[in-house]
């Protein structure tokens, strides 16, 4: 084969790098400066560095001053919040922008995928970054690799730092310190000689009002909306309450003087991602932390109301205090309200089972005015106001029996005590697979068998929790059903739907014309209904009339 023939095509133009483009063109030059902590000798850093950058730049004659972009207080391993950061990668990008100049490598960004993409990004609209501490010029030869190795140390950094702050907090949680967010926070501020939450007053009378409407048979809904319209501030000093708000303020145990620590964590300290703890991480609770807002029995109360209402679905959601709580005997189904002669002198509210004309299959309970509802709440707890202190001692000799936890609480600290062993096998046999080759498939089956054995006792823990808290709320409102009774000095003279919500959990409304109060101690009454009660069914005789009923019984 004959020799190949090349021909040279010689060179035009002279090379022209990155380093001395500048000779050629005035660069624009933008600085770039950032602190991470609004600390006051950060502060000075801030200044300083805008001060520097600003004169760095305007003495170089070859150079065009463009800006000193900044960010103050802010962390650098997401660029999400980092708006001066963003603006002048946006600026460089649209070709404002032909070098950026900034202190270091983790002053950039301690993300390496961050900082590695924008120097990517940057790199092919020519635009340079300059780091001064580890002299690095991104369109150097070797510029990339340098950026990825320091990236990667800032990045770890960063991670020993994030580790360094959880163990700390950590450790403040096992000690029950507590911090909290006071500016957004409704009822409480810090105490001005030793720290610790104090009562403001005037916030917490909205925080009982919350309480007590709830209780009264208001939804979160209701109450948001009527904060908004009579101009009460939230928490955040803002103008609009929202549900999310009302609902937060209703479960948060701080109001009834305990604390709960560590109920969410960190679970990626580059996006500072928080999940809820679900128990992946020990919780510490603190009773009696600091004043209450709230009397625990009504603080429990709430969150039985607010288990109730979740298990009557959409029929809790009016405002009335009987909603979901009047329950047809025959079908099983919840009596809804409706108004008869609307708009006449003769408009009156009534409740019929929701079910009654369903299918034309007719239940055989009777349709009731809410004023019999109400009289004959009155008829009921007036005679057990009368027992009062038969009722008392009776109680004073077998509460704790009914609600002695002893048993379930030494189940549970045997389950617990046989999950941190198990804990430490499978740790133990994570170590030693790690290290051998041999084995794996046996190693792989015991995993498994400790990993079952692990959530069946899981399971056990919540069952067994669950008991305890039974007994627990059982406690509570016996007590605070017992509490109320105290209050009640003579016989009640009208309807109060504050002892109705604390006495009752739920009436059953008998084909009889009697109801079944339930009461929060458990025990049951029943009740012949009083006037005001009309049945659809096709009379016998002995059926109810509108007439007052005297024949009472109690179960």
């Amino acid at each position: 084969m004959a020799g190949k023939v090349v021909q040279v095509i010689k060179a035009t133009a002279p090379i022209v790098s990155a380093q001395s483009h500048s000779a050629i063109k005035r660069r624009r030059v933008a600085g770039y400066a950032r602190v991470s902590t609004e600390k006051e000798e950060q502060q000075n850093s801030y200044e300083a560095q805008m001060d520097y950058y600003t004169t760095y730049i305007q003495s170089n004659p070859e150079w065009i001053f463009v800006d000193v972009y900044s960010d103050e207080g802010i962390t650098g391993t997401s660029m999400k919040k980092r708006d001066g950061f963003n603006q002048m990668i946006a600026d460089a990008l649209d070709g404002k922008i032909d070098l950026i100049i900034t202190k270091s490598v983790s002053r950039f960004a301690r993300n390496t995928v961050d900082s590695l993409t924008t120097v990517r990004k940057l790199k092919e609209k020519g635009v340079e970054v300059y780091f001064q501490k580890e002299n690095i010029y991104t369109l150097d030869s070797k510029g990339e690799l340098l950026i990825t190795i320091m990236s990667s140390l800032a990045q770890e950094e960063s991670r020993s730092i994030s580790e360094n702050t959880t163990w700390g907090q950590r450790k403040r949680f096992a000690d029950g310190k507590m911090s909290l967010a006071y500016s957004n926070f409704l009822g409480y501020k810090k105490g001005a000689e030793d720290g610790e939450m104090e009562i403001v007053e005037e916030e917490a009378v909205i925080v009982r009002r919350i309480y007590d409407e709830y209780l009264s048979g208001k939804t979160p809904y209701d109450i948001a909306t009527r904060l908004t319209e009579e101009h009460i501030p939230t928490p955040g000093k803002k103008t609009q309450w929202r549900v999310s708000t009302i609902v937060s303020i209703l479960h948060n145990e701080k109001y009834r003087g305990d604390a709960i620590l560590q109920k969410k964590y960190t679970v990626d300290f580059l996006s500072k991602t928080t999940k809820k703890n679900e128990g992946e991480l020990p919780m510490y609770y603190i009773p009696q932390n600091h004043p209450a807002i709230i009397r625990p029995e009504v603080f429990e109360m709430v969150q039985e109301e607010f288990r109730r209402r979740q298990s009557a679905g959409g029929h809790a959601q009016c405002i009335s205090i009987f909603s979901g709580r009047i329950i047809c005997a025959d079908c099983g189904g919840y009596y809804g309200r409706k108004i008869w002669h609307a708009g006449s002198k003769y408009s009156s509210w009534h409740w019929h089972c929701n079910n009654k004309f369903m299918k034309r299959n007719y239940c055989n309970t009777p349709t009731l005015k809410e004023e019999s509802i109400e009289e004959t709440f009155v008829a009921a707890i007036n005679s057990i106001i009368t027992r009062k202190n038969e009722i008392k001692a009776n109680y004073t000799l077998c509460l704790e029996a009914i609600t002695d936890d002893s048993p379930l609480q030494a189940q549970l600290e045997d389950v617990n005590r046989e999950c941190g062993e198990i804990s430490t096998l499978i740790n133990n046999l994570l170590t030693v697979g790690s290290k051998q080759k041999d084995g794996i498939k046996e190693i792989n089956k015991r995993y498994e068998e400790y990993l079952a054995r692990h959530e069946t006792l899981q399971q056990k823990r919540k069952e067994l929790s669950s008991q305890i808290g039974l007994l627990a709320a059982k406690r509570i409102q016996i007590t605070a059903f017992l509490r109320e009774l105290d209050k009640l000095d003579g016989l009640m003279k009208e309807f109060d739907p504050l002892v109705f919500q604390a006495t009752v959990n739920y009436l059953k409304v008998n084909s009889d014309c009697t109801v079944t109060f339930v009461f929060r101690d458990g025990t049951e009454l029943a009740w012949t209904i009083q006037n005001g009660v009309r049945k659809y069914a096709k009379r016998k005789k002995g059926d109810c009339n509108t007439s007052t009923q005297t024949a009472n019984k109690e179960e």
